[in-house]
């Protein structure tokens, strides 16, 4: 295993290997930002690498001065180009008044969050949705592979037709990456709430948006995973379709279960499926991530459900430690096969994949101190898919 940093230069290089190799991309404290955080990852229809996340001016949370950054790859992963900020809407931005009535920010800081990529395999062009102050959502696109973004679009009606349903206050893309179905229908896992609850992301519940004309419009699904006394604050969620054609969504939640959610359906949108638990995969309350490489299904998130105080709760966050991608051979029914790749602080993750399966994992690593939420750096792994198995 080589991890390797080159942040001083320009580009940022990683290393060939026939196991697996490490480079940082973002170092927090860096470039005028104290957290990057929330990381995404997708391959382009042309062979590209973009990776993006949430520059944090601040260690105050979701709620502060917030931009999304994004850095690109033209030679698998190699070298990186420098970063660039890609978040931007024309006049003013209110501040979500839930954030202010729980006094977790100011009225003058502007979050941009919640990024989101789709590559389109029939128009090879790359879809991007983001989040303003959790309660409006952009879109754009770029005709040329990642290098510039159309003028971003409001797309908070999609959103809108939740409420007669859902009278949510806050909403959320993703985070990761969105899904492009074979039939040509774009699919981005959401998740709404009211913002009565805790850090004013509880009670959720999640859903897709979707679009069935490469991205000029987008219409809701059905909720896919309600609030329940079993099913609790089902929130992140990613998505991944299988074989069959099915799309899975892996839900995160704040279940006692500790496990993490699945559900299913024919189209990405309607008749979900009940949800379960899947057994195999541990949930200590945090992002995850699910991909397709050929017949495999990969999984990654933090396999752990301990805690270094010895201070666990049933439904509370367990340390943010272990970061482990998973293998499935039967569409995500079971996941005999696991490797750690990162086995102290870890968080939150992204995958992406190519049918021949080259592997890419971008992840938040280490922590600054004891404190998980204050991650040091977003590195992107690299490995071929059959690495995974072996010891």
């Amino acid at each position: 295993m080589l991890r390797r940093t080159f942040l001083a230069t320009p580009a940022v290089a990683l290393r060939g290997a026939a196991s697996m190799d490490k480079a940082d991309l973002f170092e927090s404290g860096k470039d005028g930002y104290a957290l990057y955080r929330i990381p995404g990852i997708v391959i382009t229809p042309k062979g590209s690498l973009l990776v993006y996340c949430e520059a944090r001016k601040t260690e105050r949370g979701d709620w502060g001065t917030i931009d999304i950054m994004l850095r690109r790859s033209t030679d698998k992963g190699r070298t990186f180009g420098a970063r660039r900020m890609v978040s931007s809407v024309q006049g003013p931005v209110e501040k979500n008044p839930v954030a202010l009535a729980q006094k977790l920010a100011t009225p003058n800081e502007v979050t941009f969050n919640n990024p989101v990529a789709i590559p389109d395999a029939k128009t090879k062009q790359v879809h991007f949705v983001f989040c303003v102050e959790y309660m409006r959502a952009f879109y754009m696109r770029s005709d040329d592979d990642g290098v510039t973004f159309t003028k971003p679009v409001e797309i908070t009606g999609a959103f809108d037709k939740f409420r007669p349903e859902y009278p949510w206050k806050v909403l959320a893309t993703g985070p990761g990456h969105g899904i492009q179905l074979r039939s040509g229908r774009l699919v981005i896992p959401v998740w709404l709430s009211t913002g009565t609850g805790g850090h004013a992301h509880r009670p959720s519940v999640t859903s897709t948006i979707y679009s069935d004309d490469h991205g000029k419009t987008w219409q809701r699904g059905e909720i896919a995973v309600p609030d329940t006394p079993e099913w609790v604050f089902p929130n992140e969620t990613t998505a991944v379709e299988l074989p069959s054609g099915e799309v899975l969504l892996n839900v995160r939640s704040e279940s006692k279960a500790h496990r993490r959610l699945q559900v299913r359906s024919k189209d990405g949108a309607t008749k979900w499926s009940k949800p379960e638990f899947q057994a195999q995969l541990l949930e200590p309350i945090c992002m995850g991530s699910i991909v397709r490489s050929g017949k495999y299904v990969l999984f990654s998130n933090p396999d752990n459900l301990e805690r270094v105080d010895g201070k666990a709760q049933d439904g509370k966050n367990r340390d943010r430690r272990n970061l482990t991608v998973q293998l499935s051979e039967d569409s995500a029914k079971t996941f005999p096969v696991k490797k750690v790749i990162e086995p102290s602080w870890s968080g939150y993750s992204d995958l992406a994949a190519t049918p021949s399966g080259e592997v890419y994992l971008f992840y938040e690593r280490g922590a600054q101190g004891q404190d998980h939420f204050r991650t040091a750096s977003l590195t992107l792994a690299r490995f071929p898919v059959e690495w995974l198995k072996t010891r």
